[in-house]
């Protein structure tokens, strides 16, 4: 009998140790997952996402309309979004400014009746380490290029389209095709460059770097000359140039109301001296790059958005032709670039 009593004694003892053992870890595996749910909420308050992106289409249908013009259909996709990071006195922003469109237009009799409406790859990233409240010593990368290639179509609009040979041909026969302008890294803009930021709230951010390295490529052979790389002494030019110089840049991100969401960013480089082969031809301090991008976008009905984005552009070793309706052609030089595109479409905001 004492036997059997000491027996279930041990056995219950047993059990409530091995229950106790159980509790302990059950609520050590609590804790440990409280721990980490914390730490997870932590990390997650340094970051900040924000953006709009969507999909725009156009359509024109023309019907004997006196003024000229042509049917089209015109869709691109866009993107302008920001990741931010920001712990103790160190920030870390990154920024992608992309867009990609077609055009389609039946009337391009000549060929080539798809084309490239929009094109464009800006892509930022900066280190900031906070001196004072609003200043920060900052190093910024940043990379401009496009996606596909550009073509100017003057010639074969010009031209007859010869469906034999599948190539324009003028009214003597001779073969006049298409003009490449651009294409992926020809040109590309890569800057590398340290500074100081102001920023006195999260809308505004103005930054100057007195040490600014640009790198300009033209993996195309026959465009570079139009991008202003350097000449070899046998007259050809080399893929890549590298100028140090002066930048300064502005940012604005912005949500006026609800849904209406402004962002736009402006770029000024300007070298120090000429590169040391083309001291007479090179671009002289003063004379800046502008690249200047504005979005304004306005979403409704949840899905729905209406956008209007503009680029201004300005490089001084950038060649140009004359517009063909002047008197006077005046030829390749430096000139302004502006385009402006309104679009409805698809889109979301964040």
């Amino acid at each position: 009998m004492k036997k059997g009593f000491l027996l279930v004694l041990l056995g219950a003892l047993c059990f409530s140790f091995a229950n106790a053992q159980v509790d302990e870890k059950t609520a050590a595996d609590e804790a440990l997952k409280t721990k980490v749910k914390s730490a997870e909420i932590d990390s997650a308050k340094y970051w900040k996402f924000t953006g709009v992106c969507g999909l725009n289409a156009a359509q024109t249908a023309l019907f004997n309309w006196a003024a000229g013009g042509n049917n089209n259909v015109t869709g691109f996709i866009f993107a302008n979004m920001t990741l931010s990071y920001k712990k103790d006195k160190w920030t870390w922003d990154t920024n992608l400014d992309t867009e990609l469109g077609e055009m389609f237009s039946n009337d391009y009799k000549q060929g080539y009746r798809w084309r490239k409406a929009n094109d464009k790859i800006n892509l930022t990233t900066k280190v900031g380490f906070q001196m004072h409240p609003q200043w920060y010593l900052t190093l910024l990368g940043s990379f401009r290029s496009q996606y596909a290639p550009g073509w100017d179509y003057k010639k074969i609009d010009d031209g007859i389209w010869n469906a034999d040979t599948t190539f324009v041909v003028d009214g003597e026969g001779n073969r006049v095709d298409r003009s490449l302008i651009s294409k992926w890294l020809s040109p590309s803009y890569t800057d590398l460059a340290l500074g100081v930021e102001w920023r006195p709230n999260d809308i505004f951010t103005v930054g100057v770097y007195p040490v600014a390295g640009r790198m300009t490529t033209c993996l195309e052979e026959s465009l570079r000359s139009n991008y202003g790389l350097p000449m070899r002494e046998d007259g050809t030019y080399k893929a890549v140039g590298l100028n140090m110089g002066l930048r300064i840049n502005g940012g604005i991100n912005y949500t006026l109301v609800k849904n209406l969401k402004i962002i736009s960013t402006i770029t000024l480089f300007t070298p120090y001296t000429a590169r040391i082969h083309d001291k007479e031809n090179g671009q002289k301090f003063g004379n800046f790059d502008v690249d200047w991008d504005v979005a304004i976008t306005y979403n409704f009905l949840k899905v729905f958005s209406v956008s209007l984005m503009t680029s201004l552009k300005y490089y001084d070793k950038v060649m140009i032709d004359g517009p063909a309706w002047r008197k006077y052609h005046e030829g390749p030089r430096a000139r302004v670039q502006f385009k402006e595109v309104v679009g409805l479409g698809i889109g979301y905001s964040f």
